[in-house]
């Protein structure tokens, strides 16, 4: 793979120079983000995940998005944090569709302590056993905890930024921007790979998507993994009638999310079951090399295997093997 200017890892991105990449001629934007690609993944292969909602509802954060949040009527059902057995079932029916990491979610503000956690890490172990890599998302981490996900196996730890950091107090107020970037610390200071991305179409401007790309592309190390989330509309959330993003401005941001973390595992996460097959398409050409399988993401819808797996075959793409 050939290495440039324009394809070397950078960590001093600004807002303002993210901007301009962000407002280029599409095509020309689309090409530098395949070009940046092509130097550092397979061209033409994509990870297979899975999400389990292990643990649902009843959330004491506020976030505007989420039907999980115990401030907002959605009518999501709501339970305790399922067995370590059936968990792992779910991880075995992932393995069989062809997801090489399965990540497990649970609707926490903090990480659970005690007998909770302790089954979480019996799951992180049960999912490395398969062969599996194994990601969580279960609220904020103190260093402990961290560790102790790590010496189970947690190969990679999810925590969204969300947005930018001006647009963050207009989603969420039961949480500041520093406490997600202080959980980010304990992860990477575990040895943990860090997943981080966030959500658009939650209203937020161009330049809001700009300062969420350049606060992930200017953290010392760059997330492994960013999953970029369309919000999924959800009737008795704040959000509920917020305007979709345009599709086109959706690419925009995993093009610049590409080319200014190069080596990351860009994500085609949430929204996707509300897009056409051509914006995926796009996304792909883009610089995105991963998805998620199964019918929902936690709660919300995501496109049938067997949809997915047409998509891929039209488009020549390969799952990733391991």
């Amino acid at each position: 793979m050939l290495m440039s200017k324009e394809t070397a890892t950078r960590h001093d991105w600004s807002v303002a120079e993210i901007e301009s990449i962000y407002t280029a001629p599409l095509l020309d934007l689309v090409y530098r983000a395949q070009t940046v690609h092509r130097a550092h993944h397979p061209p033409n292969e994509v990870q297979g995940c899975v999400l389990l909602n292990v643990k649902s509802g009843g959330c004491p954060e506020d976030c505007a998005y989420c039907p999980q949040s115990a401030h907002y009527s959605t009518g999501v059902d709501r339970y305790d944090l399922m067995s370590v057995d059936d968990a792992l079932e779910a991880a075995r029916r992932a393995q069989a569709q062809g997801a090489t990491r399965f990540c497990m979610g649970a609707a926490w503000r903090d990480a659970a302590e005690g007998e909770q956690f302790s089954r979480v890490l019996q799951m992180v172990r049960g999912v490395r056993a398969l062969g599996m890599e194994a990601c969580c998302t279960l609220g904020m981490l103190t260093q402990a905890q961290a560790d102790a996900l790590a010496d189970a196996g947690c190969s990679a730890y999810n925590h969204n930024l969300d947005t930018s950091p001006e647009y963050y107090g207009d989603i969420i107020t039961t949480r500041t921007y520093g406490d997600r970037l202080d959980t980010l610390g304990h992860v990477r200071d575990a040895g943990i790979h860090v997943c981080c991305g966030g959500i658009v179409g939650m209203g937020e401007s161009s330049e809001d998507r700009a300062g969420l790309i350049a606060t992930l592309a200017s953290l010392p190390v760059h997330p492994e993994s960013v999953p970029i989330n369309a919000l999924v509309r959800v009737e008795g959330t704040p959000l509920d009638a917020a305007t979709p993003i345009d599709p086109l401005e959706f690419v925009r941001t995993i093009a610049v999310a590409r080319i200014t973390m190069p080596k990351s595992v860009v994500r085609l996460s949430a929204g996707r079951e509300e897009m056409s097959d051509e914006t995926q398409a796009l996304a792909f050409l883009a610089g995105a090399n991963s998805i998620f399988y199964g019918p929902r993401l936690l709660t919300t819808p995501n496109p049938a295997a067997e949809r997915d797996r047409a998509l891929m075959a039209r488009l020549g793409l390969t799952p990733t093997i391991s």
